[in-house]
């Protein structure tokens, strides 16, 4: 199975490279990276300033990267909310073929922290696998060290391992 990642308007200080080869360790999956450009504006809600990801994923799905990948996941910078939630920090569909995945809050100069993007690359590789474990099947798990527990706060994200935990591999 190809998981193809497709950054769009994103945080360019990350190590691509090292996030496509850790993605692929985890699941055993061939993971690439493509940069992309997706017209997100219908996605853009001017009073709140953010971007639906709802709206995001219909987009990805629509893009040609699906064609060659089985999986596709955005990745961007630019700030998440659906409907029900002030922001999230990805999305997914369950079963599906798209994920997206957002840095913007992942950021610690978004929480008035020193720059640390060590810390920033670790986030995002487990908002990847959290998403990318959606699009497998997986829901929420208990166990908050697994990286498909829920995060609430970039914390929540902090304190989970960036592996799945041995209840989640078995369903996958």
């Amino acid at each position: 199975m190809d998981i193809a990642i497709l950054g769009f308007r994103f945080y360019k200080g990350l190590n691509i490279k090292s996030l496509c080869e850790n993605a692929s360790s985890i699941f055993s999956l061939n993971v690439s990276f493509t940069n992309g450009v997706l017209d997100v504006g219908l996605a853009y809600d001017s009073i709140r300033g953010q971007y639906n990801s709802t709206l995001l994923l219909n987009l990805l799905k629509r893009s040609k990267i699906k064609s060659y990948a089985s999986k596709i996941i955005g990745l961007t910078d630019l700030d998440l909310f659906v409907p029900i939630l002030t922001y999230v920090f990805g999305e997914a569909e369950l079963n599906g073929q798209a994920a997206v995945v957002s840095s913007h809050r992942l950021h610690n100069e978004f929480y008035g922290l020193p720059k640390d993007d060590s810390l920033l690359q670790n986030r995002i590789l487990k908002e990847i696998m959290h998403e990318l474990g959606h699009t497998l099947g997986l829901i929420h798990c208990s166990d908050n060290k697994c990286v498909m527990h829920s995060s609430t706060y970039v914390e929540d994200i902090d304190l989970k391992d960036n592996s799945l935990c041995e209840s989640c591999k078995k369903l996958i």
